[in-house]
Order: C-alpha cells, then structure tokens, then sequence
C-alpha cells in the first residue's frame, strides 16, 4: 500500500471532483459533497483546513470507494 500524502482541502476536493462528486453545501469551514450519479456511496464531509491527517484522508476514501492508488493518481 502506498503511503498516502499530505494534502489540502483544496486538492482534496479537486480529486473528488474528478471522482464525480460535486459540493452541495457548506457550513462553516466544513464542505459537504455528494456523488453525482451513484446514491449508494456515501456523502463526503471535508473540513477546510490547510492539511488533512491521513486518517480522515483514508475514511474519506472509503466513503468513496477508492484507493490509494487511484487517489495519488488524480492528484498529480
């Protein structure tokens, strides 16, 4: 598995956005997306911060059904 990096709210919601999840609200500093098409994955909650911890990073990404792979991917 691969280490997964550091990363911003920003590039965190520019991968899940190529993912096919679009922002539908936000409240505070925390940013609610959901998928476009497939209603059985879950709806993502990301917090505007300058970094996430890789701990919310690997939960998101099981919310989304995705790998580490794939999301190192999309980010470059």
């Amino acid at each position: 598995m691969p280490k997964l990096p550091l990363v911003s709210s920003k590039q965190a919601i520019k991968v899940f956005q190529k993912l096919n999840y679009k922002v539908v609200r936000q409240k505070g500093s925390h940013i609610r997306m959901h998928h476009l098409f497939d209603k059985t994955k879950s709806p993502l909650t990301i917090p505007k911060h300058r970094v996430i911890g890789r701990g919310l990073l690997r939960k998101l990404m099981r919310d989304a059904k995705t790998t580490p792979e794939d999301f190192n991917k999309l980010l470059k």
